[in-house]
């Protein structure tokens, strides 16, 4: 069975922010990284080379895979932000409605930049992510 290729490093996720060239990529960045923390309490570090995680949960599936990864995250990406809200977005269509200017993956949410959309949902949705995981994957 394959292991989970994204797994935590030693990289700074201050360290990466600031190499971020555009600087509205890296101003959004940063107030993520604030956003994140203060709901999570946790401290960020690095997944992979590009993605800031926050916090740990240990999942098995049925089919006997197992691993360790983030209970949220984000990465600052050339072409937008990406936002790791791990339960996917499946019961969240209110908050999604009223969020404004973004796109979906599974558990990925595309934003251009902050200022497309409604910062106070956008914590809503962070929030009910973490409370999803933590009823799945207690803490």
């Amino acid at each position: 069975m394959s292991e989970n290729k994204t797994k935590p490093t030693a990289m700074s996720p201050a360290d990466f922010i600031a190499a971020i060239e555009h600087p509205t990529r890296r101003a959004d960045a940063e107030t993520i990284l604030d956003i994140m923390q203060r709901i999570t309490g946790w401290e960020p570090r690095m997944w992979g080379p590009s993605i800031i995680g926050f916090g740990e949960y240990h999942y098995k599936y049925e089919s006997g895979r197992e691993g360790d990864f983030m209970r949220t995250g984000f990465s600052a990406r050339k072409a937008n932000l990406v936002l790791y809200i791990i339960p996917g977005y499946s019961n969240y269509s209110d908050q999604l409605a009223r969020l404004g200017k973004h796109k979906l993956g599974k558990s990925c949410l595309y934003i251009n930049k902050l200022a497309d959309i409604d910062m106070a949902v956008l914590e809503e949705i962070i929030q009910a992510g973490l409370d999803d995981m933590a009823k799945k994957y207690p803490l």
